[in-house]
C-alpha cells in the first residue's frame, strides 16, 4: 500500500518519476531517452528535471481521426537523481533527497558487459547493485522512524500518540529485517497515521535491466535468474531495455524505426514501455478531448469524477458542470465515426458524480 501522499494532495501537484541508479548503468541515458532532452551539460552531481511525453496509441488514432491543428500527449515530469556513491557522504544525501522528491521510481541496473565503460563495483552483479540502492532507501527511512520514535517518546503529550508509535515501533521492526515498507499492508487508520510520512521504500518502483545489444535477442544475461525471483518476491516489475538499441531507434524515422525493430525481434520501444508502466503504476489515467482545434490527452488519477476531471481542463468548466458527453475510445475505434457511434446507443450522459474511465473521450457542458 502505497502511502507518500493523499490521493487529494497527489492531485494537486505534478507527478514525478525518479530515475535512480549506480554510476555507469546507464541511468542518464534511460533519462534522455525518454524526455528526449540530449544534453552534454547535464551533471550527474546534481538532480536533472525534463518532460516525458507518454507514448499513446489512442492519440495516434483519434489526431488521425480529426486532423486537429495539435496534438498533445499526457507527459510526466522525471528526475535524474545523482547516481549514488556508496560511502560518500555528500553524496547519498544529494541522492536521497532527490528520492524524496518522487513520486515513484525507475532503478537502472546495469546488466550489459563493456569493455570500454568500466562497472562502478568492478563487476557485473546486478542483485548486488539492486541491493545497495535498496539498502541505502531502507537506511533513510529507519533513521526518520528512530528519530520520530525518540521525539514521541521525549513528548509529554506522549499518550496521544500511542497508537502511531506503536505502528513505528512495528515499521521499525520490519526495515530491521529488510522488509520495505512496500511489502506491508495498513488499514485505513494506519494509512491516515502515516500519510504525513515521505518513506523512500514506499515508494512505486520499477527495475530497468539495461542489457546488451546482443541480450535483445537471446534474453540471457548473468544473474537473470536471481534478479526475477528477487523481483517476485517483493513484487516489482522488471523491464528489459538495452540503452544502446534504444538510441539507435531513437534516431530513426517511423518507417525505418518499424523495420529496425522488426529485424532485432522487439514489438515495442523499451522506452515506451517503462513511460506507460511507469505512468499506471503512479495511478494516473488519461481521458481525452478532441476536435478540429487539439486533440488532447489529460492526466487524472484512477477514480476521479467527471466534476473534478473538468477542472483540469478549466476551473469554470468544474465550477458550472453540467453534464459530460462521454464516447469510449474502443467503441470509436472499432466503428470508426461518432455518428455511429451515437446510432448504436454508445454516446453517454453523465453526471458530476460520474468516475472517469481511462479512455474516455469527453466533451463537458457547463454554464458560469
Amino acid at each position: 500500500m502505497w502511502i507518500v501522499r493523499s490521493k487529494r494532495e497527489r492531485e494537486q501537484i505534478k507527478m514525478q518519476l525518479g530515475i535512480i541508479g549506480l554510476p555507469s548503468s546507464g541511468k542518464t541515458s534511460i533519462f534522455e531517452l525518454l524526455t528526449n532532452h540530449a544534453d552534454n551539460t547535464l551533471n550527474n552531481t546534481r538532480a536533472n528535471l525534463a518532460i516525458a511525453r507518454i507514448p499513446d496509441n489512442r492519440i495516434d488514432f483519434l489526431s488521425g481521426m480529426f486532423k486537429p491543428k495539435k496534438t498533445t500527449y499526457a507527459q510526466l515530469e522525471v528526475i535524474d537523481v545523482p547516481s549514488l556513491v556508496p560511502g560518500m557522504a555528500k553524496n547519498t544525501a544529494q541522492f536521497l533527497d532527490s528520492v524524496r522528491k518522487a513520486d515513484a521510481l525507475l532503478q537502472i541496473v546495469r546488466v550489459f558487459d563493456n569493455e570500454n565503460v568500466s562497472s562502478f563495483s568492478g563487476e557485473i552483479n546486478p542483485i548486488k547493485d539492486i541491493e545497495t540502492i535498496n539498502y541505502e532507501l531502507l537506511l533513510a527511512d529507519l533513521d526518520l522512524i528512530e528519530k520520530r520514535i525518540q521525539r514521541i517518546n521525549e513528548n509529554k503529550k506522549k499518550n496521544s500518540m500511542l497508537k502511531e508509535l506503536e505502528l513505528l515501533e512495528k515499521l521499525k521492526a520490519n526495515l530491521e529485517n529488510s522488509v520495505p515498507l512496500s511489502s506491508l499492508r495498513f488499514t485505513a487508520e494506519e494509512a491516515e497515521l502515516l500519510s504525513s510520512y515521505q518513506f523512500l521504500t514506499d515508494k512505486p518502483m520499477l527495475i530497468c535491466l539495461n542489457i546488451s545489444e546482443d541480450d535483445i535477442k537471446n534474453s540471457q544475461f548473468k544473474g537473470k535468474n536471481e534478479v526475477y525471483e528477487y523481483a517476485r518476491s517483493n513484487q516489482i516489475n522488471i523491464i528489459e531495455v538495452s540503452a544502446s538499441i534504444e538510441k539507435e531507434i531513437a534516431q530513426l524515422d517511423d518507417e525505418d524505426k518499424k523495420m529496425y525493430m522488426q529485424e532485432i525481434g522487439i514489438e515495442q520501444s523499451g522506452v515506451v514501455k517503462i513511460a506507460r508502466l511507469m505512468y499506471s503504476s503512479l495511478g494516473l489515467i488519461s481521458f481525452f478531448t478532441v476536435g478540429e482545434d487539439e486533440v488532447k490527452a489529460w492526466t487524472i488519477m484512477e477514480n476521479t469524477i467527471a466534476r473534478k476531471a473538468a477542472g483540469k481542463i478549466h476551473s469554470d468548466i468544474e465550477r458550472g458542470f453540467i453534464r459530460a458527453e462521454v464516447i469510449k475510445y474502443d467503441d470509436l475505434a472499432a466503428l470508426q465515426s461518432v455518428a455511429l457511434v451515437k446510432d448504436k446507443g454508445l454516446f453517454k450522459l453523465e453526471g458530476k458524480e460520474y468516475i472517469v474511465k481511462d479512455g474516455d473521450i469527453i466533451n463537458f457542458r457547463f454554464n458560469v
